[in-house]
């Protein structure tokens, strides 16, 4: 595995000896620490801390920089205030997505964008591609780390580590500058779990003590390190999509239901007319939740088929909830068998399994588990 790229914390894995790392994506990265269940839950009644320093950063800057971002993405850019941030996403000509992402406005002329880690590459040389005016795009991402702390507990946390209030930082809004455990950070109310947390964006050199100290302050509150297997039943119980499963080249937003994330009057950005068209005939396909009734987990890829066995679409990601205890996945489907209730096949080892169409997110933040 020494061909793998590391994040800046890869030696500090080494103080949790049930540490069990895997490539992901070109990356070698801990999928879990002591267990993803264990972990999972922790997050969801407690706290857990991520290193997710494998994402991708570029700052794109310059007197235009804010007509080309509105421009190569989805949602409004000019909508968000300096010290906010938004989810959007970049699409091809034809609709499907090239990635979805985080802008952050640091300033007039300023912006951060936060890609995922397997489409750093591709999406610099689209945006790249399509530079014009007074705009320059620099990938910080080799410089910079990311360590995520999630969970009810992460105010308080946080609330230690941090010279800043935060009780009163809404959602989708960070600090540039902020002091976390001694060393300058930018410190976002985003997360990837459902839960409310914080994002901190620091230089490669700091993360380690910042990881070292935030683990020692949430001790006494139940913070636990965190892998990439935890990370993903988290997103999907709050059904937030993951490049390559929900969403890619093929797939659009508002087929993946994402349609609030595309403000198709917001001007004329890549992917648009196509978007417009698919509006107004009806996305021939949807993301849905399904539950198997029959026995069995759903995975990604696993056929969809209808009652009379012909095939509607696939599975794109699948687990047995550790929240819910139930075997639930989520499909993208042909739109006709999208209702609630509807029952639905999922070929699993070449047997076909009785499913239904549920509703979604699985999980929500201060709703009762059922």
């Amino acid at each position: 595995m020494s061909s793998l790229q590391r994040t800046p914390l890869y030696p500090l894995y080494s103080d949790f000896p049930s540490a069990r790392c895997i490539d992901f994506g070109g990356w070698e990265l801990p999928v879990q620490f002591s267990g993803i269940v264990q972990e999972h839950e922790a997050v969801r009644k407690h706290a857990g801390l991520f290193d997710v320093s494998h994402m991708g950063e570029f700052i794109v800057t310059g007197q235009d920089a804010e007509a080309f971002i509105q421009k190569m993405t989805t949602n409004d850019v000019t909508r968000i205030s300096m010290g906010q941030a938004q989810y959007t996403l970049m699409c091809y000509d034809n609709g499907g997505t090239v990635d979805d992402l985080l802008v952050y406005k640091l300033s007039a002329d300023r912006f951060m964008l936060v890609v995922n880690a397997s489409n750093i590459d591709k999406d610099l040389q689209w945006l790249q591609d399509h530079l014009a005016g007074d705009v320059t795009i620099r990938n910080v991402s080799a410089e910079t780390a990311l360590i995520a702390l999630q969970g009810p507990a992460a105010v308080n946390i946080m609330s230690q580590a941090a010279t800043e209030v935060l009780d009163e930082l809404p959602s989708f809004h960070f600090i540039q500058n902020a002091q976390v455990c001694g060393c300058s950070a930018l410190l976002s109310r985003t997360g990837y779990t459902g839960e409310d947390g914080f994002e901190i964006y620091c230089s490669a050199e700091d993360a380690p003590a910042i990881w070292r100290e935030l683990l020692t302050a949430g001790e006494p509150h139940g913070l636990v390190p965190t892998g990439l297997g935890a990370r993903d039943t988290l997103r999907f119980e709050a059904k937030l999509p993951l490049y390559g499963q929900e969403l890619s080249s093929t797939i659009s937003p508002l087929e993946a239901s994402l349609g609030f994330f595309v403000k198709l009057d917001s001007g004329d950005f890549i992917g648009r007319e196509a978007l417009q068209q698919q509006k107004q005939d009806g996305v021939p396909r949807k993301l849905v939740g399904i539950e198997l009734i029959d026995r069995g987990i759903p995975r990604s890829h696993y056929p969809v088929y209808n009652h009379e066995g012909e095939p509607i679409g696939e599975v794109t990601s699948g687990t047995q909830s550790p929240s819910l205890k139930r075997n639930l996945g989520l499909a993208l489907i042909e739109t006709p068998y999208t209702s609630l209730d509807t029952e639905v096949w999922v070929e699993i080892r070449g047997k076909k399994l009785k499913a239904k169409v549920v509703k979604t997110p699985f999980y929500k933040r201060g709703a009762a588990l059922t």
